[in-house]
C-alpha cells in the first residue's frame, strides 16, 4: 500500500493541482492575457506541435544545452582530477576559481556578446563556464575525500601510483563527481534559456520563444513554454540521474 501511494500522490497531486487552477480562472472569469486556463495552455501546446514551432525551439535549446554542458564536462573533470592529485595544480588553480566561482555567470553576457556577437557561440560558452565551476569543485573534493584506508591498502598490496589513482581513487570519486556533473547541468539549463532571452540572432530556442510570446502578449504560449521547460528539464535531470546508476551503480547517489 505504501509502494502504491508513493507512486500514485506525486501524479495525483498534479492532476488535482491542474483542476483546481481550470476551476479557478474559470469561475472567477480571469482573462486569459493574466492568468490562461490549463485547457488553453494545452491548446497552444497542440498548436505550437502541429505547425512544428515548438520541436525547432526545443531542439534548439537541446543543442546547446548538451554542447554547452559537455565541454564544461570534460575540461571540469579533467581539471578536477589533476587539482585533487597534484597539490601544486590545486595551490595554482585554487585562486582563480576562488575568485571566479562566485562571480554571477549571467554578467558575462553583454561582454561576451560584445566579444562574440549573438550567434551560437556565446550561448553555448556562457553556459560552459557556469557549468565548469560546480563540475571542477565536486571533482576536486571528490580525490581529496577518498577514503586514506583504500589508498593505504591498495600501496601495500604493491599497486602502482598510476593503478591508485585509476582504480581506488577515480572510482572513490564518481558520487562526488555525478553530483557535480547533475549541479553543473540544471546551471546550463538556466544560462541557456537566460543567453536566449536575453539575446540572439538566431530566432531559436526556449528563451526566443518565451520572450517573443510575451512581446506580443500570447500568455498561453508563455505559459506553455514554462511547462514544456518544466518537463525538459525533468526529463533531463532524472536521466542523467539514471544513467548515473547504471554507470556507477556503486555510488548509490539517488
Amino acid at each position: 500500500m505504501k509502494r502504491t501511494l508513493e507512486l500514485v500522490l506525486p501524479g495525483l497531486s498534479v492532476v488535482l493541482f491542474v483542476a483546481v487552477w481550470q476551476i479557478y480562472v474559470e469561475w472567477n472569469d480571469i482573462a486569459p492575457i493574466y492568468l490562461p486556463a490549463p485547457s488553453a495552455i494545452a491548446q497552444a501546446l497542440v498548436e505550437m506541435a502541429q505547425d512544428g514551432s515548438l520541436f525547432v525551439h526545443v531542439g534548439a535549446t537541446l543543442l546547446r544545452i548538451f554542447s554547452g554542458f559537455l565541454l564544461a564536462a570534460v575540461f571540469g573533470i579533467l581539471l578536477g582530477l589533476v587539482m585533487g592529485m597534484s597539490r601544486l595544480a590545486a595551490r595554482i588553480a585554487d585562486p582563480w576559481i576562488a575568485a571566479l566561482y562566485p562571480l554571477p555567470k549571467i554578467s558575462l553576457i553583454p561582454l561576451l556578446i560584445i566579444w562574440m556577437g549573438t550567434g551560437e557561440g556565446y550561448k553555448i560558452l556562457i553556459s560552459a563556464i557556469s557549468a565548469f565551476f560546480p563540475i571542477v569543485m565536486s571533482t576536486y573534493a571528490g580525490v581529496r575525500q577518498v577514503e586514506p584506508g583504500l589508498l593505504k591498502a591498495a600501496q601495500d598490496l604493491g599497486a602502482s601510483r598510476r593503478q591508485i589513482q585509476t582504480k581506488v581513487v577515480i572510482p572513490g570519486a564518481i558520487p562526488s563527481i555525478f553530483s557535480g556533473l547533475q549541479l553543473g547541468m540544471g546551471v546550463t539549463i538556466i544560462l541557456i534559456v537566460a543567453a536566449e532571452m536575453i539575446g540572439g540572432s538566431s530566432r531559436t530556442g526556449m528563451g526566443y520563444l518565451l520572450v517573443h510570446a510575451g512581446q506580443v502578449l500570447e500568455t498561453e504560449k508563455v505559459f506553455a513554454a514554462l511547462v514544456v521547460l518544466a518537463i525538459m528539464g525533468a526529463v533531463i535531470i532524472k536521466g542523467q540521474q539514471w544513467l548515473d546508476r547504471v554507470l556507477a551503480p556503486w555510488a548509490d547517489l539517488n
